[in-house]
This record gives C-alpha cells, structure tokens and sequence, in this order.
C-alpha cells in the first residue's frame, strides 16, 4: 500500500523493508506479482538477514546496489535483582531444580509447535504467545504423548524479559523466519538456545557457541540437541 501511494504523491526517496521470507506470496500469487513490480520503483529494499537479502537478489530480481542489510535489534532489559526466577517459578508451580525450557511464538502452525511437542519429554516446557487458532491441537497432541502435565500454556504475556530469566533453556522451532526476536531475547537473557535452520536463525544463533542449530520438519533432531543440552549443565553455561 505504501509504494504505491509513494508514487502518487511523487515521494522522490521510496525505501522497502522486508522483514520475513518470501513464503507468503505461495498463498498471494497476485500481491506477490505486484510486489515485485514495485521493487523497480524503490530507492532502496533492506533486508533484516543476509536470506531475506538472498532471496530478494536470487528469486525476485532485485539489483544488488539497492539492496542492504540492516538486522533486528532489541531493547536490553536492566540486570535482574535475583528473585526473578524464584517468583516465577513459585507462580507457575514449577520446583527450583527443574530443568525447563522456554517458546516464545504465537501459536501458528509455521512456528513448528507441532515439531517441538513430538520431540519432547519428562522436562518442562512453557508455551507463551498469542493462540492463532492451533492450541486445543498442541494440548491434545501433549495429551496423546503423555506430556500435558509438563507443558504450560501462558498465553500473550507482557512479562517476557522475567519469564526468560526464570528458565534454563529457550527454544524455537519455526518452519520459516526472518530474523527472530525471539532468538536475540533469549541470547540477551543469557540462555542457551536451540533452533531451526531456517532464514536468519543461522545468522543469530551460532551452532555450537551460542547453541544449536537443528533442521526444521525434524523431531528427532530437535529432541537429540534437547537430550544434550539437558544433559550437560557444563554445556548449557
């Protein structure tokens, strides 16, 4: 909308941003079209990971001298006091010594909630994001694999930044990305992650010093970088 009410008004400097993969034109096969007939009039496209600037350049033809990278950022939250993960943990039930791990997404069924639920165990798991129709799937599917005691749906929440403090491991398991916030809250909050291989997740997260990066539509991949992290404290620090 804005490109062409840009060109109407003869705006002289038009920037595009591009905040996610280019997956969503599959379903908008006529907005994709116009979309990329636009890139033509645009001073300059940014992308927020070296992907998405991939495939701006490879699949839609945008020349690369109007193309830059500019990543995500996040706001740092100040050093917690102490009590944060006692509290939290007190709220939610969940002993001191349990190993839990975290999701931040909505519940969106290319976030790969799916995935996750089948490649999980006996630890805990807190599921926090806004339910976009999937969730009664995800609490039958915990369910049917035993695992519904251990799995706590909180909704949409607007203390993030603690929950992440209170817990041992963060996770992500989309099938598609940009450049996830998630991923950077949770390195900012000191935890190790595991996620999948898809947009800039790699450019975040680096496989092996930050956490671990696991294939996406993979289960049994995802539960082996679990059962490691869960078994080594040593690693996980």
């Amino acid at each position: 909308l804005g490109a062409p009410a840009a060109l109407l008004a003869r705006v002289p400097v038009r920037v595009m941003s591009r905040r996610s993969l280019n997956e969503y034109q599959k379903d908008h096969r006529l907005s994709g079209w116009i979309e990329r007939k636009l890139h033509f009039s645009m001073t300059a496209i940014i992308a927020n990971s070296r992907r998405v600037l991939q495939q701006l350049r490879d699949d839609e033809g945008v020349p690369t001298e109007r193309l830059g990278l500019i990543y995500n950022g996040i706001e740092l939250q100040p050093p917690d006091k102490g009590d944060c993960r006692q509290k939290i943990r007190s709220a939610l039930g969940i002993s001191p010594e349990a190993l839990t791990f975290i999701i931040v997404a909505n519940l969106i069924a290319y976030k790969g909630h799916h995935d996750l639920m089948a490649a999980f165990a006996g630890w805990r798991l807190i599921v926090v994001g806004r339910d976009d129709g999937i969730e009664h799937q995800l609490r039958s599917q915990a369910k049917s694999l035993g695992i519904a005691e251990n799995v706590i749906f909180l909704g949409p929440r607007h203390d993030v930044p603690d929950l992440l403090r209170s817990v041992d491991v963060g996770l992500l398991s989309s099938h598609q990305e940009g450049f996830s916030n998630a991923i950077l809250e949770s390195m900012a909050a000191g935890l190790p992650t595991i996620a999948t291989s898809v947009g800039g997740n790699p450019e975040a997260l680096i496989d092996g010093e930050s956490g671990i990066i696991v294939p996406p539509h993979d289960p049994m991949c995802f539960a082996q970088a679990i059962v490691q992290v869960s078994a080594d404290p040593e690693l996980r620090r």
